[in-house]
């Protein structure tokens, strides 16, 4: 052994051991307490303040929360509950607000009586927003006092004191991110929050949430406030379909401890739409209690068809698709010990939770159809029609198949594939037309990109089962490329590439286009989504030329600032790029196809419902919510290509 390695040895002794003390620990990884420092990080420490404010309405002593964000983007949490104890905790002989918002683990959720059920990051919240903040303020009414204390980076910077006396009671808190921290942003989205805010005020039903922006001159402010809860819930996100019952199933009961709340409501469409919730938080990943909804849905529903011969014995019974085709569910269980699988709580794990659901839908659900037989002659036929073109998606798979239509062995003759295979390096162009294809299969690096040209608009699946679907040419071309399968058979294993970039013109078509591309990959390709491999191109609009020199801008701000950056009376031409078809290949690989030069957006799912909402609003049958969502954000458009 060398003598380097013997002191490195002899180094390594219980001085080089780091202790991290108190909220040091938070500071050093916030990553492990509120998953990234980006923006979703950001937003995340709004959340832990909220969930103590909600967990105050979960035990019915609040029935009010504001959240402001204020200039300079601080946030501000108010809320009308008991507010925090100001008494001295025995253990750490200070008082307790001091010990919530200085200690982690620390709080009334641990089993000591404080709450029965609750949200959040299980006493780290308060605390751990407090490490990242560079001053947090709160301000607690109990008592009859106002007691106030202040602290910066997690550090007290006076004792609570009392500093008011009033007749209310409840608590405020004002924090201020910390740059250092958050380094990417420090910019709120207050449409983001408004709509989490939103979510939770249907979750609890008569909570009134306040939403206000204060950064500009004047005040935005949105009252949520909804006494049906998530039966208001379900009406809302069906507002722009045509549903086939006018009021939603409501379920609501208590077994076992476990507080069980179901509502839904069928419609004319295709899509399935099921969001689950535990103690508030969104379970994306489902979990017990979703699995106890289905599973009651499919038998509830088989066993009422076959009780008044509403099915065939040739029929034989419906599986779980063909019930849930054109069905919106909101499923929130109440649960007072719940367990995630995984730390991100995405899936509840409670075998519990799959009894009390699917014990108290049941019950209540067959109920419905027995009282209300048109409503489920209708749900059952709906079934039965699924069942059928299930079918027909099943045959139409198989014929391709054996055609080798969908098989990678057999690559769409208008596929200009890379030489890669390596498919985490590969990128696959999806491009409008063949003039534009042209450009880019000429431009490309053919050792990554691949070149897929369209021609036309692919069918609008909002609108369309799956064995319609597949009869589409061009869907059935992107299906092979992609080499992943589709809907229930989808593998993202099998993705060829790991970049799937939509390159459109900028013109009205060419947003289309991208929309129907969009709708499709995440109403069947939805992982490719989820793991961010979906991108939109982003290709010049303008060319400013300055002698032998070309700069290129995306909007008409770029461009005036692209002109107000050139000499005093330089002579200079502007070219506006309408189709992609107009740039050489030259121009359209330094503009929007050179990793090194290039701009593109990475499609992201931050809101599954939003995105359901938006998806169905633009995409849907209903005219009246599409044209109240383009009248409500015209004034984003400057110049509309038609």
């Amino acid at each position: 052994m060398s003598n380097e390695n013997e002191k490195e040895l002899q180094a390594y002794g219980a001085d080089q051991i780091q202790v991290l003390e108190g909220l040091e620990a938070v500071r050093k990884r916030p990553g492990m307490y509120i998953g990234s420092t980006s923006s979703r990080g950001l937003h995340h420490l709004v959340w832990e303040i909220v969930d103590n404010s909600i967990d105050e309405a979960l035990a019915g002593y609040c029935d009010t929360i504001t959240v402001t964000v204020e200039p300079g983007n601080s946030i501000v949490v108010e809320d009308n509950g008991r507010g925090i104890p100001v008494d001295v905790q025995k253990k750490t002989g200070r008082p307790a607000v001091e010990v919530i918002f200085t200690v982690l683990h620390a709080g009334g959720k641990f089993g000591g009586g404080g709450y029965k059920v609750s949200g959040g990051l299980h006493g780290v919240g308060a605390s751990v927003v407090n490490a990242l903040s560079t001053k947090l303020e709160v301000f607690v009414r109990r008592d009859g006092n106002v007691y106030y204390q202040s602290f910066k980076r997690g550090v007290p910077q006076g004792e609570l004191e009392i500093v008011g006396t009033t007749d209310t009671t409840g608590t405020t808190v004002r924090f201020f991110p910390d740059g250092d921290i958050f380094q990417e942003t420090l910019e709120y989205d207050f449409d983001l929050l408004a709509t989490r805010l939103r979510e939770l005020a249907f979750l609890n039903k008569g909570l009134r949430i306040v939403a206000k922006d204060d950064r500009n001159d004047e005040t935005i402010e949105r009252n949520y406030h909804y006494e049906g809860g998530i039966k208001s819930y379900v009406e809302h996100l069906n507002r722009s379909k045509a549903s086939i019952h006018e009021e939603p199933v409501y379920v609501h009961g208590t077994k076992d401890g476990i507080e069980v709340e179901i509502a839904l409501q069928y419609n004319e469409g295709f899509a399935s739409n099921i969001y689950s919730f535990t103690n508030n938080i969104p379970t994306h990943e489902g979990g017990t209690h979703e699995t106890g909804f289905k599973t009651a849905l499919t038998r509830s529903i088989n066993d009422y068809a076959k009780r008044f011969g509403l099915m065939k014995e040739a029929d034989g019974s419906l599986s779980g698709d063909d019930v849930r085709e054109g069905l919106t569910a909101i499923v929130s269980v109440k649960h007072p010990a719940p367990q995630f699988e995984g730390q991100t709580k995405t899936k509840l794990g409670n075998a519990d939770a799959r009894t009390a659901t699917d014990t108290l839908f049941s019950d209540t659900f067959e109920q419905f159809l027995l009282e209300n037989p048109s409503v489920g002659r209708l749900i059952v036929d709906k079934g039965l029609m699924a069942a059928r073109a299930r079918l027909a998606a099943k045959r139409a798979r198989e014929m391709t198949r054996r055609k080798g239509i969908l098989e990678v062995s057999s690559l769409p003759g208008k596929l200009a594939d890379c030489s890669s295979k390596d498919a985490s390096k590969s990128e696959l162009y999806i491009v409008e037309g063949d003039s534009a294809g042209g450009s880019a299969k000429s431009g490309r690096d053919r050792h990554f990109q691949a070149i897929l040209p369209i021609r036309g608009k692919i069918i609008n699946v909002e609108k369309a089962r799956l064995d319609k679907i597949l009869a589409n040419q061009e869907v059935r071309t992107i299906i092979t490329a992609l080499g992943t399968g589709i809907a229930d058979e989808f593998d993202l294993s099998k993705a060829r590439y790991h970049k799937l970039i939509i390159m459109t013109d900028a013109d009205v078509d060419g947003a289309h286009i991208r929309t129907l591309l969009l709708t499709f990959f995440y109403r069947y390709m939805r992982p490719l989504v989820e793991s961010g491999y979906v991108y939109i191109a982003q290709p010049p609009l303008y060319g400013v030329k300055h002698g032998k020199e070309t700069i290129y801008v995306q909007n008409d701000r770029e461009l005036q600032a692209a002109i107000a950056q050139l000499p005093e009376n330089a002579r200079y031409s502007v070219q506006r790029y309408k189709g992609l078809g107009e740039m050489d290949p030259e121009q359209l690989w330094n503009t929007t196809m050179n990793p090194e030069t290039r701009s593109m957006l990475r499609v992201d799912l931050q809101d599954a419902i939003e995105a359901d909402e938006i998806f169905e609003t633009l995409m849907g049958d209903n005219v009246e919510p599409r044209r109240d969502f383009i009248q409500s954000h015209a004034h984003y458009v400057k110049n509309l290509d038609i």
